[in-house]
């Protein structure tokens, strides 16, 4: 199972961007999928994460501004980013809590897996 992030880039502040990600492979069922930042010098930072059916939870500071969303036909998690501001300016990865089964055996397995970052840079 593989996570593929696309999007980001440099923008002005107040601007907006969009990331995806999907997830591909022997995929059983998604359940948790989120997104994290990591500034340069800080630690990495839940941003926002979703729920399979749909329930969201936002980081304080994006609150009002950041709309995470999925298709889950797609195995697709989305992140909206609006009013950006010079300190969103981080690597961003996607995250996602991935059940695969072994169809010989009917084993569940779970992994959490991560999706290569991509540099979101918000210029004053």
């Amino acid at each position: 199972v593989q996570l593929q992030a696309s999007g980001g880039g440099l923008v002005q502040a107040g601007g907006s961007l969009s990331l995806s990600c999907t997830a591909s492979g022997s995929i059983f069922r998604i359940d948790d999928m989120g997104w994290y930042r990591q500034a340069p010098g800080k630690q990495r930072e839940l941003v926002a994460s979703i729920t399979s059916g749909g329930s969201t939870n936002y980081a304080d500071s994006v609150k009002d501004r950041f709309t995470i969303s999925r298709d889950n036909a797609k195995n697709t998690v989305y992140l909206k980013m609006n009013s950006l501001k010079p300190e969103d300016t981080a690597v961003y990865s996607c995250n996602a809590y991935v059940l695969t089964k072994e169809v010989a055996t009917d084993t569940i397995s779970a992994w959490n897996k991560w999706g290569q970052g991509t540099l979101v840079t918000v210029s004053s």
